[in-house]
């Protein structure tokens, strides 16, 4: 399932010339220098992951030494 949205060629975008909806807000268009945002969150979701797991291993380490 795709995060962009590409209109069809058959539509025309609000506030061109034949457009019927004149204050209608304007249509998704796909950008392609811009990421999804599904790939932030995701990628946000593994930092804070990989931290909290290394946090975890960490301390198992120093409760080791500790004994």
């Amino acid at each position: 399932m795709p995060d962009h949205t590409i209109p069809s060629p058959t539509e025309t975008p609000a506030g061109a010339p034949g457009s019927t909806d004149a204050g209608a807000p304007s249509t998704r268009r796909y950008v392609e220098t811009k990421a999804p945002r599904g790939v932030y969150v995701r990628v946000f979701i593994y930092v804070v992951a990989t931290h909290v797991l290394l946090a975890m291993m960490s301390l198992v380490v120093l409760m080791a030494k500790s004994k």
